[in-house]
């Protein structure tokens, strides 16, 4: 059984800060691709950022500059520092991590998302 949970949303103004964190646990031989992904209201899921095992990023345009995408591989969890925030950045949040089992086989993950609203 594997568990992703997630923490760190809530209300925060324009301009400001936020720290999200996806804590994967249960029985991992090895935690691959890990990524954040988020879905406005009334718009299709996108993903926001992703970030390798051998610590590769990218990001989409929107967001490049003021997040930061890490992991912390001892902790088998993934960060997403966000700031300067907009309110165009509201969403609910999650993180989605690509992970092999002892079988060696891979599965992949959603956590159970995170809300972040952006409002003054």
């Amino acid at each position: 059984q594997v568990q992703l949970v997630e923490s760190g949303g809530g209300l925060v103004q324009p301009g400001g800060s936020l720290r999200l964190s996806c804590a994967v646990s249960g029985s991992i031989f090895s935690t691959n691709d890990m990524a954040w992904y988020r879905q406005a209201p009334g718009k299709e899921r996108e993903m926001v950022a992703a970030i390798t095992s051998g610590g590769s990023t990218k990001y989409t345009d929107s967001v490049k500059g003021r997040f930061t995408i890490s992991r912390d591989n001892a902790k088998n969890t993934v960060y997403l520092q966000m700031s300067s925030l907009k309110p165009e950045d509201t969403a609910v949040y999650y993180c989605n991590v690509d992970i092999t089992s002892y079988s060696r086989r891979n599965y992949q993950y959603w956590g159970q998302g995170t809300r972040i609203t952006v409002s003054s």
